[in-house]
């Protein structure tokens, strides 16, 4: 035999071999003669994933189950295979359809009309991007007229975003993401995280086996939804989450949707009636009853995220109900003089599609709006954006990078009020559950860049762990932000207190927001946007009111955290005030307009207790002579007096007096304590 005979029989025997091996076979007992009892169970498993397959991709997993043992004893079936891919597709684990969809096809190129188009999704998921949009145009191409009319705009999306895929994956945000472990995500579906101003208190969502009630979801088969409280450990670890019961969880599905910065108010979701919003509120250790939301807000559409503006006077939430740019748009309502809400209004075509929008979070700086989409450019799935409101209107939504979006969905983004963190939930490969949370740490560009291998091996496992570290600096401006948080306690008794605390704007004298103190341990959080000059006081009853002066009114100013600590007085004998929001110019003795907030606070106190007497005092720092203090601080004193007489105080209840620089309340020898020494008093001197 010569040598060209001989390649050519080679040749001969490998094209054999390979349609041999791509040939399809069915489940037929004339190709199992041998092996009557395993073709039997097959056949079974087929059947009843068939059953599951027929129901939808709410009941994939468990079709996926029963085809797998199918697929064991016959691997080269061109439907089963092409019936695995496609339920590995609405999986966790949705790349593994790839090598299905491959043998579908090699074992029958005419499986079906859509396989290019599931491949190409898988291809996409898998960040093969080119690939993808090969077969995405191949499906394309396939298409009839009338086809290709009603499924076009959804292929040139689907291209669109591999096109954003490939050109975000090419400049990726530089961050730390870090699945935060298995003490909080479960193998269930866990999302939705929201947590308090400081980052301590995390609420999330679950769909565990220990959910209340215990029951499941018809339509999915999954447990129902439950809302879930994990605190932060003094190591930077998560407790173990905890069901709060009832009244925040009921047999029903209950999810979170919304905190308020201090974390006294909740928004919940439940799903009766098409699902809707309610509001609880914390008392002490205690939710209250959730209480459903004004029509103007619920209506018998679906309503679902929301978010509350810092001063709890704004909410922003999500709803399908009719006339929206898209399915979900995202509204916006606000409390009106009697604390009803508004009539909700469309946020507008900037921020809503012609798609869903949805997991929205506005940040405690009170202009930095995060929210998910699935049109605006992305690149694959809902992915997380950003926009700024200022001047009167919101920014051009801006996608916040990869590796925080994927191909996948990636929903509910929060970010801690100093900036540094943000959580949110994603279905990332190697995840804990279907859907995991994670933690996202945004790096300034001094970061060494490192790359652990063997922690991405570990974070499955544990602990959270650094996923992926790359090259941008993020530019997320949310840190131009004050909290001021403590605890409000009476000073004669050191029992922890409830008081209301009213934020004022000082230049305008307008009342920006009211918060409350834990009724149980007197804790409180404010949030303060950078901007403004803030009074703010601190009320009880059967107290004085307490005042304070934060001025932040450069915008510029960075975030930071003040801890004050409260001591309300009691009305009684003796008692001092140092009223913080009344303002002269140096040298002067003529009240300032910032001034007008305390002075109606200190006015409102003598109506309110008509036996009250008071006197007022002035005091200065010790620069100038004795002489020239005192007769300052005396006629700084005199001004209150003549402005509570003008208004209907008699002159009986007070008296006035000027310290100069006698009685300094901190050393004089550094500015800091001289703005302290500068002061106006009131001490009550009958009651």
């Amino acid at each position: 035999m010569n040598r060209f005979v001989y390649i050519i029989l080679i040749f001969i025997i490998c094209l054999i071999t390979i349609n041999i091996k791509a040939q399809n076979i069915e489940f037929d007992k004339s190709n199992f003669p041998d092996n009557k009892e395993g073709l039997k169970q097959a056949k079974k498993d087929l059947k009843t994933g068939d059953e599951y397959y027929e129901l939808g991709p709410a009941t994939y997993a468990y079709a996926l189950e029963h085809f797998l043992y199918a697929n064991r004893f016959n691997p080269n079936n061109a439907l089963l295979n092409y019936k695995i891919g496609k339920c590995y597709l609405h999986s966790s684990n949705k790349t593994k359809s790839i090598n299905y969809f491959n043998k579908s096809l090699t074992l029958n190129p005419n499986i079906s009309r859509d396989i290019n188009y599931l491949l190409g999704q898988a291809f996409h998921f898998n960040y093969e991007f080119d690939k993808a949009i090969s077969k995405y145009k191949e499906y394309k191409q396939s298409l009839s007229p009338s086809e290709l009319a009603k499924s076009g705009k959804e292929i040139e999306k689907k291209i669109k975003e591999c096109e954003t895929g490939k050109e975000l994956v090419k400049n990726p945000t530089r961050v730390f993401i870090d699945n935060i472990g298995n003490t909080v995500n479960s193998p269930d579906r866990d999302y939705s995280p929201i947590i308090n101003a400081d980052e301590s208190v995390m609420f999330f969502t679950s769909r565990r086996n220990n959910t209340t009630g215990g029951k499941k979801d018809e339509g999915d088969g999954l447990y129902l939804e439950d809302i879930y409280i994990t605190h932060k450990l003094s190591d930077g670890k998560w407790s173990q989450p905890e069901n709060p019961g009832k009244p925040l969880n009921s047999d029903n599905h209950d999810a979170i949707v919304g905190l308020s910065v201090d974390g006294q108010r909740l928004f919940i979701y439940k799903g009766d009636k098409g699902g809707d919003i309610y509001e609880c509120n914390l008392k002490g250790d205690k939710w209250s009853k959730p209480n459903k939301l004004d029509k103007t807000i619920n209506t018998i559409y679906h309503e679902s995220s929301a978010s509350f503006s810092f001063d709890l006077r704004t909410i922003y939430f999500v709803s399908n109900r009719e006339g929206g740019y898209g399915n979900h748009d995202i509204f916006v309502s606000s409390l009106n003089k009697k604390g009803k809400w508004e009539e909700a209004v469309n946020l507008g075509a900037e921020i809503n599609t012609p798609f869903d929008e949805g997991g929205i979070f506005m940040h405690p700086d009170g202009k930095t709006f995060y929210f998910s989409s699935t049109g605006h450019k992305t690149m694959g799935g809902f992915d997380i954006f950003k926009t700024v409101f200022e001047n009167g209107k919101w920014s051009e939504p801006e996608n916040v990078g990869y590796p925080i979006n994927t191909t996948g969905d990636d929903l509910f983004f929060t970010v801690s009020a100093d900036g540094k963190h943000g959580y949110y939930s994603s279905a990332k490969k190697g995840g804990i559950g279907l859907y995991d949370i994670y933690k996202v740490t945004f790096l300034g560009p001094e970061k060494p860049v490192i790359n652990n291998n063997e922690d991405n091996l570990i974070a499955i496992i544990t602990e959270p762990v650094s996923e992926i570290v790359i090259e941008k600096v993020v530019n997320i401006q949310t840190t131009q932000l004050t909290i001021l948080k403590g605890t409000i306690t009476d000073e004669f008794t050191g029992e922890p207190i409830y008081a209301k605390i009213e934020l004022t704007d000082n230049e305008t004298g307008k009342i920006l927001a009211d918060f409350e103190s834990n009724s149980k341990t007197g804790k409180y959080l404010v949030s303060l946007p950078s901007g403004k000059n803030y009074g703010i006081a601190v009320k009880a009853e059967g107290c004085l009111f307490h005042s304070e002066n934060i001025n932040i009114a450069k915008a510029t100013t960075a975030y930071q955290e003040i801890i004050k600590d409260i001591k309300l007085k009691r009305i009684e004998v003796g008692s001092k005030v140092v009223l913080k929001n009344i303002f002269f110019d140096t040298g002067k003795s003529i009240l300032r307009k910032e001034s007008t907030t305390e002075l109606s606070r200190l006015l409102s106190l003598m109506n309110d207790v008509i036996t009250l007497k008071i006197e007022i005092s002035g005091h200065t720092d010790n620069v100038g002579s004795a002489k020239y203090n005192q007769g300052l601080s005396e006629r700084r004193a005199k001004a209150v007096v003549d402005y509570l007489i003008k208004n209907g105080i008699a002159t009986e209840r007070l008296e006035f007096k000027g310290y100069g620089f006698d009685q300094p309340i901190a050393k004089n020898d550094t500015e800091e304590g001289r703005q302290q020494n500068r002061r106006t008093e009131f001490k009550v001197t009958g009651n």
